[in-house]
């Protein structure tokens, strides 16, 4: 899940930024109206979690321009805990609100909510061979078997099973599963992507990740004869 944060506060949007990431959501992070609208705008985003008070342009007025252009689920977020704010927001097109203080796991419940009712027509649910991807519920098995896999290891799990069959590059892949300015050229997806092997196939006999030297990684069912390269 790729989510941005506009918010102007360093420590909440720091804690939301740190929170979310340790969680394996994609995060960016904007910290005025203006930045937080044209990434809003130019990127698409599965939640979007707006600060009402913001410098240069507040969030409501984000809020009114985005829906001229995009229909992407928003949370608003307020110190101000007036009926009349939040049915301002709610007017403007806002999904959802929250007052701060907040609980962090009322949040990651109401960012899991959004995007459920948001892809109600997507696939929740995706099988290669003998493994089970529950996308909503984060969880993955493999022949009737829990994997115990950390936010991370599911994240990257999910990108490649969504694009199953289809070879990932570093780069696409630190895109998706980290954010936009990871540096593709650190070990960190190749030793992801070792960890979620030991994980995914090392106890299993037939081997579902295959690295593609010199492209990428694949997640795909290979007959017998079928080799990584």
């Amino acid at each position: 899940m790729k989510i941005l944060i506009v918010e102007d506060e360093p420590k909440t949007s720091a804690y939301l930024q740190r929170g979310l990431s340790e969680q394996g959501y994609s995060v960016d992070l904007a910290t005025d109206g203006v930045s937080g609208l044209h990434l809003a705008i130019e990127i698409d985003y599965d939640v979007i979690v707006l600060d009402v008070m913001l410098p240069g342009l507040d969030g409501l007025s984000v809020l009114r321009e985005l829906r001229l252009r995009k229909q992407t689920p928003v949370i608003m977020l307020t110190a101000r805990d007036r009926i009349d704010d939040r049915v301002l927001g709610l007017q403007a097109g806002a999904d959802d609100y929250l007052v701060k203080p907040f609980s962090f796991l009322e949040l990651i419940a109401r960012l899991q909510a959004l995007t459920r009712r948001g892809r109600q027509a997507a696939v929740s649910q995706l099988r290669i061979g003998d493994l089970e991807i529950d996308l909503f519920a984060r969880k993955a098995w493999r022949a009737g078997q829990r994997l115990d896999l950390t936010a991370k290891e599911f994240a990257l799990l999910a990108a490649l099973a969504r694009r199953q069959g289809e070879i990932m590059s570093k780069t696409v892949i630190a895109e998706l599963v980290w954010d936009v300015n990871f540096d593709s050229d650190a070990n960190v997806v190749e030793v992801a992507v070792r960890r979620l092997r030991g994980k995914l196939d090392d106890p299993f006999k037939q081997k579902l990740l295959h690295t593609i030297r010199g492209m990428g990684y694949v997640l795909e069912v290979r007959e017998p004869q079928e080799r990584s390269a």
